[in-house]
C-alpha cells in the first residue's frame, strides 16, 4: 500500500454555494443563495450538475435549499473534518493544517508537528489565507452506499453549526448517525459584518415532515436490518479512520488547486488589480509569505532600531547638559 496518501471517502460529486466567475479576464468566486449538486466534471462554463441536481429540484427555476441526505459513518469526526488550513496559492499544495493546538507544517525539511496558536496568532496565519475549512461528505440517494457528495466550506457559521448538529444528533441517537434521515438546508442571517446584508450558511436537520423520535426510530431500524445482513459499521469506521491517518493533508495537490480558486482568493488584491502569489515560498519571480514576513519584520526592526537611537541620542544631550550644569 503507498505509503503518505490519505485514503479519503469515494466522491462521486459536489455540493456547492456558488461558483467561479469571471470578471475583468480573472477567475473569482461568486456566493450563491442556493445549492447545486454538480460532477467532477468542468467544462468552460464550469462544473457540470450532476443528474440529481434536477431530481431534487421541485420545478424549473426553483431554489434547490434543502437536501435530503444520510452520512457515511457513526463518528462525529469522520462525517466532518474542520481545521485551521493554509495552502500554496500558485501550486494548491497543503502547507499546514491545525487544529489550534498543534498542526502540521511542510517545511523544507519534511512534516513537521508544531504548535497551532490559530492564524490571528501565526506567524504565517496574519496574511489572513490561514483559516477554518470544513469537508463534509453524505450520500445522496442509495444508489451507493460507500459514495459521497463533498461540501467545503470555509464559513464560520456553517462550520460551527454542522459540528454542533453533528455531535447533538450523534448523542440523542444513541451513536446512529450513519442511518438517522437527515436534511442540508441553506439558512441565511444578517450581521453587522454582512453590513445587515443576508449571509447564507449550512445547517442539518431531521428529514422534512418528520420528527426526532420519527428519525431515531427510522435509524434504530435501519441500524438492525444492516446488523442482520452482516453490515459492519463500526469496521467501515475504523477503516475511515485509519485511512485519514495515512497521510499528513487530506487534500492532494490537484484538489488543493480547486479549494483555493474557490474559497481563498486574494480578495484585497483582486480589488487593487494585481494577482501576487502569497506562498510561503514565492513562485514565479512573484513575492511570498516568507518574503512578506521578512519585509515587515525588516521594517519593524528598523523602527525599533530607529527608536533606540533616538532615545541614545537624547540620553546623551541630558547627561551633557547635566555636566555643563
Amino acid at each position: 500500500m503507498l505509503k503518505g496518501l490519505a485514503l479519503t471517502p469515494p466522491v462521486i460529486g459536489r455540493i456547492a454555494i456558488g461558483k467561479i466567475v469571471v470578471k475583468d479576464g480573472k477567475r473569482l468566486p461568486e456566493k450563491d443563495d442556493e445549492f447545486t449538486v454538480t460532477s467532477q466534471v468542468q467544462n468552460r462554463d464550469g462544473w457540470v450538475n450532476h443528474p440529481v441536481d434536477e431530481t431534487l429540484r421541485k420545478g424549473l427555476g426553483t431554489k434547490l435549499r434543502s437536501i435530503p441526505v444520510r452520512l457515511l459513518f457513526d463518528d462525529p469526526d469522520l462525517n466532518l473534518r474542520a481545521s485551521y488550513s493554509l495552502f500554496d496559492r500558485g501550486t494548491g499544495r497543503p502547507l499546514c493544517v491545525g487544529n489550534g493546538e498543534t498542526c502540521r507544517r511542510s517545511t523544507a525539511s519534511g512534516i513537521q508537528t508544531l504548535p497551532c496558536p490559530s492564524p490571528d496568532a501565526c506567524a504565517l496565519g496574519i496574511s489572513g489565507h490561514c483559516k477554518p475549512y470544513g469537508r463534509l461528505n453524505v450520500r445522496i440517494g442509495d444508489d451507493d452506499e460507500l459514495g459521497s457528495f463533498v461540501l467545503r466550506t470555509t464559513g464560520f457559521n456553517s462550520i460551527r453549526t454542522l459540528l454542533t448538529r453533528l455531535k447533538y444528533f450523534h448523542a440523542v441517537s444513541g451513536g446512529l448517525l450513519s442511518t438517522l434521515p437527515l436534511e442540508l438546508r441553506l439558512r441565511g442571517k444578517s450581521t453587522t459584518q454582512s453590513h445587515r446584508s443576508a449571509i447564507y450558511y449550512v445547517d442539518l436537520t431531521v428529514r422534512s415532515g418528520m420528527t426526532m423520535g420519527d428519525a431515531i426510530t427510522s435509524a434504530k431500524m435501519q441500524s438492525a436490518e444492516r446488523n442482520v445482513l452482516g453490515f459492519d459499521q463500526a469496521a467501515l469506521d475504523a477503516a475511515a479512520r485509519q485511512g485519514f491517518a495515512e497521510g499528513a493533508f487530506e487534500e492532494s495537490e490537484e484538489e488543493g488547486a480547486a479549494v483555493v480558486e474557490e474559497f481563498y482568493p486574494d480578495s484585497l488584491e483582486a480589488e487593487a488589480g494585481t494577482v501576487v502569489n502569497v506562498s510561503v515560498t514565492g513562485t514565479r519571480g512573484k513575492p511570498g509569505l516568507a518574503d512578506k514576513l521578512s519585509q515587515k519584520a525588516a521594517q519593524l526592526n528598523g523602527g525599533v532600531n530607529g527608536l533606540k537611537a533616538s532615545t541614545s541620542g537624547v540620553s546623551s544631550q541630558s547627561g551633557r547638559a547635566s555636566s555643563a550644569a
